[in-house]
């Protein structure tokens, strides 16, 4: 993708972060945020990003005011995720916030919205989830997160449909890979070194399709290639099922540490989907999972990847 300019939302994440480093080595990509996390702003402008300081909750007519209208692309990650308890802020802070990025950008090509599989209905442990299947927007981990994410996936719909600007809606799954905090493989993996109890399910594992780094910045531009109105809905994860339990297994494997592993009634619930749609948007992906977390632990914590270890 080269010539383009592009907007991105949620830049210093685990998400967008990546997505808007790569794509600024050809294209014009501005970053919109709060950029609270010290060095944050300065890390992405040596990338060559134009940073534009915008706050999700200034709900207020005008907030945008000074940022160009001209982009050809939009990544919306950024989200109020509602840790605070407080869903009727949060539904009014993301549905608006994306409603009024939508009609400040009205004339790109293409917009895509980072929404979550959270919000299914749960059904069984493996169950992979498509793109019809029911959702309710439960999640015991963090109530407020997955209702804001369906809420705003309808105001994107609309905003879509009235503007005329062409939409994708991706439901990621678990983003992971050296950039930020690593994703939740990492989040486990910090456990681990720490001698922390991992609850795990009393019977069978938790499910997901881990989508590594590499595979989602290639699948960004193909996504928007397949943007439309009324907004295209796809899930956004890895080709293969990967097991929880089978995943700490490995990290125990090329690591040498324990994986505490506690039966509970209650685990974080994770979601496997099934890729047919979005392997039909952007083809296959090209990480292995195992390889993928072998690579993560190996630049994150070097010290203890099996490479490091058959030194010694």
């Amino acid at each position: 993708m080269d010539g383009k300019k592009i907007l991105v939302t949620g830049a210093t994440g685990q998400v967008a972060g990546p997505v808007a480093k790569a794509l600024a080595e050809h294209n014009e990509v501005w970053a919109l945020g709060r950029f609270g996390t010290p060095g944050s702003e300065a890390e992405l402008s040596r990338h060559g990003i134009t940073t534009f300081r915008w706050d999700m909750d200034d709900t207020a007519p005008g907030s945008l005011k000074g940022l160009p209208k001209d982009f050809t692309h939009v990544i919306h990650s950024a989200v109020r995720r509602g840790e605070d308890g407080d869903f009727n802020t949060a539904v009014e802070v993301n549905t608006v916030a994306a409603g009024r990025l939508m009609t400040h950008c009205r004339t790109a090509e293409a917009f895509l919205y980072v929404s979550t599989g959270a919000l299914y209905a749960r059904q069984t442990l493996d169950h992979a989830y498509r793109e019809d299947d029911p959702v309710d927007g439960v999640a015991e981990w963090l109530p407020v997160y997955p209702v804001a994410k369906l809420a705003t996936e309808g105001a994107v719909r609309a905003f879509a449909r009235t503007l005329g600007l062409p939409t994708v809606i991706a439901r990621l799954n678990i983003a992971y890979g050296p950039g930020g905090y690593g994703g939740v493989p990492m989040v486990y993996f910090k456990r681990m070194l720490a001698g922390e109890p991992i609850p795990v399910p009393i019977e069978g594992q938790n499910w997901c399709s881990l989508l590594h780094t590499d595979d989602l910045i290639e699948q960004v531009p193909l996504l928007w290639q397949a943007a439309g109105v009324p907004a295209v809905l796809t899930n956004w994860g890895g080709d293969e099922p990967v097991g929880i339990t089978d995943m700490l297994h490995h990290l125990e494997e090329i690591t040498g540490v324990e994986a505490k592993l506690v039966p509970s009634e209650v685990t974080r619930e994770t979601y496997q989907f099934d890729p047919t749609l979005r392997r039909r948007l952007t083809g296959p992906c090209k990480v292995d999972w195992r390889e993928g977390i072998r690579r993560t632990v190996e630049l994150m914590y070097p010290s203890t990847s099996s490479t490091e270890r058959l030194k010694h």
